[in-house]
């Protein structure tokens, strides 16, 4: 990844095309715990207008049991549904599948295609579905990364994220989370286990827009259009794309930094007790999930960022779950760098080519699992030459940073 060429690259959100004449396709992955009603969204948001152009890519026809007529067969696995609504299986992989879409687009089989939405079996991990796109050199180009939307089941959510990791992944890395069933939440326990797991989610993932499915809330319109660049104005809202304030720490929290959730998330507002409602192996409360945003007056030089995301990745790939951020190089402030990695993998950087609005600091958002934010802050100050006394300086790390004590272990 080459930070400094950056502006010849297809960024991670751009709305114009690096090569050929049709901008790139939104992706959303729609992901959720076993039961948490994916089928029932799909089948309610299919029948929507604004979702006539749109693809759904499932594992397999018979088990989403989507309601709606086929009314033609397309070939490849693509059939076109009642409503306009492209719904195609995983041929092989993925990545063809992906290919057959554009196929179809290319030669006119296929009139438009606004949005394509990836649906995972289960308690899948969406990782490797987002490593698919940005990881392949063409779809790459011709698909963009919109949103992850992660369905919650309101009843059982709580026991979900208790007894799974890839449910506390899925909540983590999410644009969106969507909550369902929450009018069988009738009693007083329940609502009370409801308020806890809102809380949770919070920890877990802060930057997240929360739906309500019960609430009319899950429109196409609020599940999806999550990524940077507008849909309507197609300008670049950095903004919402960030949402870096809702990492911020709250009032209640005490000036402390969101180290306080370990446990996976498990909130420490007066819940403490909830952590002995269920049982659970030890174990999970070390796999701690943090979010937390870094940021610096200062511009950046190309070289640092791209040493320090590089260290990052290399040293800790598995533990980044997701990273996004806008950066202002010192090699050319005037139009700042916009990141996007998914564990080990980073979107080819995108250049702006101007700063959106008046706030031109640096602003990296972070969701990790096992990696402590005083770690990563620590490695970023001296990278970014806000450096500390007993921080090493710069130079010293980018000539050999997996050399200096401490910065590819961290602390226990």
């Amino acid at each position: 990844m080459s930070i400094a060429d950056s502006s010849q690259e297809s960024g991670p959100e751009t709305s114009r095309p690096a090569k050929g004449p049709k901008p790139p396709i939104p992706v959303s992955v729609l992901t959720g715990f076993l039961g948490a009603g994916k089928t029932t969204l799909l089948n309610r948001i299919l029948q929507d207008p604004a979702m006539a152009d749109t693809a759904v890519i499932i594992n397999e026809f018979g088990e989403i049991g989507l309601d709606h007529l086929f009314v033609d067969q397309a070939g490849e696995g693509i059939v076109e549904l009642s409503s306009g609504c492209l719904c195609c299986t995983i041929r092989g992989d993925l990545v063809t599948t992906l290919e057959n879409l554009l196929r179809h687009l290319d030669n006119g089989r296929t009139e438009r295609l606004t949005r394509v939405v990836i649906e995972t079996t289960g308690l899948a991990d969406p990782a490797p579905i987002l490593h698919t796109i940005m990881l392949h050199p063409y779809l790459v180009m011709r698909y963009r990364l919109d949103s992850v939307v992660t369905l919650v089941d309101a009843v059982n959510g709580a026991s979900t994220l208790n007894e799974h990791e890839e449910a506390r992944k899925q909540a983590a890395v999410a644009d969106r989370i969507v909550l369902t069933k929450t009018d069988l939440l009738t009693t007083d326990d329940t609502k009370a286990g409801f308020a806890v797991l809102k809380d949770r989610l919070a920890a877990l993932n802060p930057g997240a827009k929360v739906l309500d499915t019960q609430a009319g809330e899950a429109t196409p319109e609020k599940l999806f259009n999550a990524g940077l660049y507008n849909p309507e104005s197609k300008i670049p809202d950095v903004a919402n794309w960030l949402n870096a304030e809702a990492y911020e720490p709250k009032p209640h929290d005490h000036g402390h930094s969101h180290d306080h959730h370990h446990h996976d998330g498990h909130s420490h507002h007066g819940h403490d007790h909830h952590h002995h409602d269920h049982p659970h192996d030890v174990n999970r409360h070390s796999a701690a999930i943090r979010a937390f945003t870094l940021s610096t007056d200062r511009p950046v030089s190309a070289s640092a960022l791209e040493m320090f995301l590089d260290l990052l990745r290399s040293a800790h790939g598995p533990k980044l779950l997701r990273v996004k951020g806008i950066v202002q190089l010192a090699e050319d402030p005037e139009r700042p760098v916009v990141i996007h990695g998914v564990q080990h993998v980073f979107h080819p950087p995108a250049t702006l080519e101007a700063w959106p609005d008046d706030d031109r600091r640096t602003r990296m958002v972070f969701i990790t699992k096992d990696l402590p934010e005083g770690f990563v802050r620590k490695i970023f100050e001296a990278f970014s030459g806000a450096l500390r006394p007993d921080t090493p300086d710069s130079q010293a790390m980018l000539d050999n940073p997996l050399a200096v004590s401490g910065f590819t272990s961290p602390p226990r």
